[in-house]
């Protein structure tokens, strides 16, 4: 039997992908000995910003990254063999596309000969599209004027145009991956999360180990089914990424908009909320599926619903070693909404990092969680994986492609990372970083960002990023967050 270690990290182990890539060895790409961490002192701090459902043709329609052979295509092929010409629309839509497994599956359209996505299926995606866009409304990419902050971000730093889900699917399984590697729920299991939570009364799903009984979420298996295993309650347990960095000695904090709504909702989004899920994070007051509310040590001193208090423990010189910066859905990036204050809200976190004391040795990640339903005209390699001592062969899939800014004194300044990342890598970097082991899931065979930095070159000066809004008109806005809407 294929042993967990590695397959864990694999939505659906099955031919759907591109082109197959050989890693020989659990620690990383050469198969040799892991490599050195970056040098004492240069980066003691690390943020991951992680945005909403945004594919990385469809955001970065940036002439400048173009012009500096960033992979980015303006048209793409539909399910009838037709060129469709990349409209353009506003970061906020009024339509959502979906991007379940199913859809991905859709857009894929895997040749069978060739075990390659076709990436022909995109007007094949579950969406209602605005009268005027029939079925291309997912062909799209987003107005540059509404993006600057980005575009500035990429074209001073290091942009990455191979950047992959780890998942197939939409938000919950990526917000998993992003703490541990996967979304298994439980070592030992062959089984991983797929979609988001099933809401059994309709409206925004929920997941943790206080959600309520009644709600579960769909399995995917080996051979890339779901009909064939039993939803199950969306609380897991195994090891993540912060627990590594607690045996360490390190910090961490994850930032997670919270309200106060009563049941189901219970405080936070939580298929955006990665530690909510994890039984021995969250500590529910109730063993489950009986829990309403998280009360663990871990839930209480670093899951913090309030996403911008990062502004003032920056400020406040209480930045942790690791944060994960997760938004309100105003300013998630996510289509559908009313508000489109995502480029502003990340630029004030880089902004209050760069004009701070942490810019000399910070190293900041900002990543999407999903594609979105989007077209992304790149076909999503196909990973073999073959493990010494055993010599057995895992092969798995990522998802599409979402955008990756490095930003960071160290960062390679106006560079495109042709280097195929995932989600595995920036868990990679943290690891190699602060010198912790691998939790053996997408980490253990992903690369570890290093294209991505020049830890010899003069550090780099923080230059404020434009935006029309501030780190002070977050603060002072009252506004509950909206939730998620995700299919």
């Amino acid at each position: 039997m294929i042993k967990l270690r590695i397959l864990v990290f694999a939505i659906v182990v099955l031919a759907m992908g591109g082109t197959l890539v050989s890693l020989n060895g659990c620690g990383g790409t050469s198969g040799g000995s892991p490599p050195p961490p970056p040098p004492p002192g240069k980066i003691e701090h690390v943020v991951v910003i992680f945005q909403e459902n945004r594919s990385t043709d469809n955001l970065f329609q940036d002439p400048v990254l173009i012009g500096r052979g960033a992979d980015l295509a303006q048209s793409g092929k539909d399910s009838h063999g037709n060129t469709i010409q990349l409209q353009e629309v506003s970061l906020q839509v009024n339509y959502d596309p979906g991007h379940s497994h199913g859809a991905f599956k859709a857009m894929c359209d895997l040749n069978s000969a060739t075990g390659q996505c076709r990436m022909d299926g995109a007007d094949l995606i579950p969406v209602s599209c605005p009268t005027g866009m029939q079925d291309y409304c997912t062909f799209a990419y987003v107005n540059p004027s509404d993006v600057q902050p980005y575009f500035q971000l990429a074209e001073q730093y290091t942009f990455a145009d191979r950047m992959f889900q780890t998942n197939q699917g939409p938000s919950f399984p990526a917000h998993q991956f992003i703490i541990s590697g996967t979304s298994a729920p439980s070592i030992g299991s062959d089984l991983f999360a797929a979609e988001n939570p099933n809401n059994p009364n309709g409206g925004t799903p929920n997941a943790g180990c206080d959600a309520p009984a009644a709600y579960t979420v769909k399995l995917i298996d080996p051979t890339g089914s779901e009909t064939a295993n039993n939803p199950i309650y969306p609380c897991f347990e195994h090891k993540t990424l912060t627990d590594l960095l607690e045996e360490n000695g390190n910090t961490w904090r994850y930032y997670s908009p919270g309200t106060s709504p009563p049941p189901p909702l219970h405080g936070s989004p939580a298929i955006w909320n990665g530690p909510e899920a994890i039984q021995h994070i969250c500590g529910p007051n109730l063993p489950p599926p009986n829990g309403t509310a998280c009360v663990g040590s871990d839930w209480t001193n670093h899951v913090i619903l309030n996403q911008t208090q990062v502004l003032t423990d920056i400020t406040n010189n209480q930045l942790q070693d690791v944060s994960w910066v997760i938004p309100s859905g105003q300013a998630s990036d996510h289509p559908g909404g009313t508000i489109d204050t995502g480029p502003s809200w990340v630029a004030s976190v880089v902004n209050a990092i760069g004009n701070s004391p942490y810019w000399a040795n910070t190293a900041i990640f900002i990543t999407w969680d999903d594609w979105g339903g989007w077209y992304d005209h790149v076909p999503p390699p196909q990973v073999l994986v073959n493990c010494a001592p055993a010599q057995w062969g895992c092969g798995y899939v990522y998802g599409f492609r979402v955008p990756l800014i490095v930003v960071s004194p160290y960062a390679k300044a106006q560079y495109i990372s042709h280097q195929q990342h995932d989600f595995g890598s920036i868990l990679k970097f943290v690891e190699t970083t602060f010198s912790l082991p691998s939790l053996g899931y997408a980490d253990a065979v992903a690369d570890d960002l290093s294209d991505c930095f020049n830890f010899n070159q003069t550090p780099l000066q923080f230059q404020t990023i434009p935006a029309a809004l501030k780190a002070q008109d977050f603060l002072n806005d009252k506004t509950p967050p909206t939730d998620p809407d995700d299919d």
